[in-house]
Protein backbone atom coordinates (compact mmCIF):
# COMPACT_ATOMS: atom_id res chain seq x y z
CA UNK A 1 0.00 0.00 0.00
CA UNK A 2 1.20 3.45 -0.60
CA UNK A 3 1.49 5.90 2.15
CA UNK A 4 0.73 9.40 2.13
CA UNK A 5 4.36 10.01 3.34
CA UNK A 6 5.43 8.66 -0.48
CA UNK A 7 3.03 10.24 -2.16
CA UNK A 8 3.30 13.93 -0.20
CA UNK A 9 6.78 12.90 -1.11
CA UNK A 10 6.65 12.51 -4.68
CA UNK A 11 4.44 15.60 -5.34
CA UNK A 12 6.84 17.82 -3.53
CA UNK A 13 9.90 16.91 -5.77
CA UNK A 14 11.85 19.61 -7.33
CA UNK A 15 11.49 19.44 -10.12
CA UNK A 16 7.97 18.12 -10.33
CA UNK A 17 8.42 14.28 -12.29
CA UNK A 18 5.11 13.37 -13.79
CA UNK A 19 3.84 10.09 -12.35
CA UNK A 20 0.88 7.69 -12.70
CA UNK A 21 -1.13 5.75 -10.11
CA UNK A 22 -2.83 2.61 -10.66
CA UNK A 23 -5.65 1.13 -8.69
CA UNK A 24 -7.64 -1.90 -7.27
CA UNK A 25 -10.05 -1.50 -10.31
CA UNK A 26 -7.69 -1.53 -12.87
CA UNK A 27 -7.79 2.62 -13.51
CA UNK A 28 -4.98 4.66 -13.69
CA UNK A 29 -4.58 8.00 -13.24
CA UNK A 30 -1.82 10.82 -15.04
CA UNK A 31 -0.49 13.57 -12.54
CA UNK A 32 1.32 15.73 -14.91
CA UNK A 33 1.97 18.59 -12.26
CA UNK A 34 1.89 19.20 -8.56
CA UNK A 35 -1.60 21.39 -8.08
CA UNK A 36 -3.97 17.71 -10.13
CA UNK A 37 -4.06 15.92 -6.97
CA UNK A 38 -4.97 16.86 -3.14
CA UNK A 39 -3.73 14.35 -0.60
CA UNK A 40 -5.73 14.07 2.48
CA UNK A 41 -5.33 11.64 5.82
CA UNK A 42 -6.65 8.62 3.98
CA UNK A 43 -6.91 9.07 0.10
CA UNK A 44 -6.39 11.30 -2.35
CA UNK A 45 -8.83 13.99 -4.92
CA UNK A 46 -7.44 13.79 -8.85
CA UNK A 47 -7.93 16.70 -10.73
CA UNK A 48 -9.63 15.54 -14.21
CA UNK A 49 -10.33 17.13 -17.92
CA UNK A 50 -8.58 20.31 -17.00
CA UNK A 51 -9.09 23.13 -19.63
CA UNK A 52 -6.02 25.30 -20.81
CA UNK A 53 -6.03 27.50 -17.41
CA UNK A 54 -5.89 23.85 -15.77
CA UNK A 55 -8.95 24.29 -14.21
CA UNK A 56 -10.41 20.92 -13.62
CA UNK A 57 -14.07 19.85 -15.19
CA UNK A 58 -13.80 16.76 -12.60
CA UNK A 59 -12.60 15.20 -9.30
CA UNK A 60 -12.02 11.58 -9.00
CA UNK A 61 -11.91 10.22 -5.37
CA UNK A 62 -9.34 7.68 -4.35
CA UNK A 63 -8.35 5.52 -0.80
CA UNK A 64 -4.91 4.88 -0.64
CA UNK A 65 -5.76 1.30 0.20
CA UNK A 66 -6.64 1.19 -3.20
CA UNK A 67 -3.32 2.43 -4.65
CA UNK A 68 -1.50 -0.42 -6.10
CA UNK A 69 1.59 1.34 -7.60
CA UNK A 70 3.04 4.59 -8.76
CA UNK A 71 4.97 4.62 -11.84
CA UNK A 72 7.24 7.28 -13.63
CA UNK A 73 5.63 8.82 -16.83
CA UNK A 74 7.62 8.40 -19.49
CA UNK A 75 9.35 12.00 -20.93
CA UNK A 76 8.70 13.31 -24.14
CA UNK A 77 11.89 12.98 -26.30
CA UNK A 78 12.78 16.01 -28.41
CA UNK A 79 11.97 15.71 -32.24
Amino acid sequence: MITVTELRDRMQENPFRPFRIHTSDGKSYDITNHDMMFIKRNGVEIALDLDANSVAERFAKCLLLHITCIEDLAEAKPA
